[in-house]
């Protein structure tokens, strides 16, 4: 058995609408569909990045805080690969969106820097070039 690919990561948010445009107006994200959920009080916001499906955006009026400092056990963060990450740093800067300051990966030499969602949620900007 193999597996093909990760298909995709899923985000809780009790700020529903703040981040559908924080994915969508400042990330770039396109909506593939939006799904109402009476039962659940919730909404699914299914979420593509240049024609590939690879978020879904869910809000729900119960749930818990994530602990990220001191990190916790779990998935650590979401990583996004960027021609150029100080280009994106200013452009998440001008959206008012607080980023780290560039590290370099020890092992590739790459150039990294980590920034987060209006949840809260560990984001990284990792340059391929």
């Amino acid at each position: 058995m193999k597996l093909k690919r990760i298909h995709h990561v899923a985000i809780l948010t009790d700020r529903y609408e703040e981040s559908k445009g924080f994915y969508t107006g400042v990330l770039g994200f396109e909506v593939v569909n939006e799904t109402y959920r009476e039962e659940r009080k919730s909404y699914k916001l299914d979420l593509a990045l240049n024609g590939q499906y690879c978020i879904e955006l869910f809000s729900f009026p119960e749930y818990k805080e994530r602990n990220s400092f001191p990190e916790s056990k779990g998935l650590r963060h979401l990583a996004f690969a960027v021609d150029d990450v100080e280009s994106w740093i200013v452009f998440l800067q001008s959206k008012n969106v607080d980023v780290q300051n560039v590290r370099i990966d020890e092992i590739t030499g790459k150039k990294f820097a980590f920034f987060y969602d209006p949840n809260g949620q560990p984001l990284e900007l990792y340059e391929e070039n």
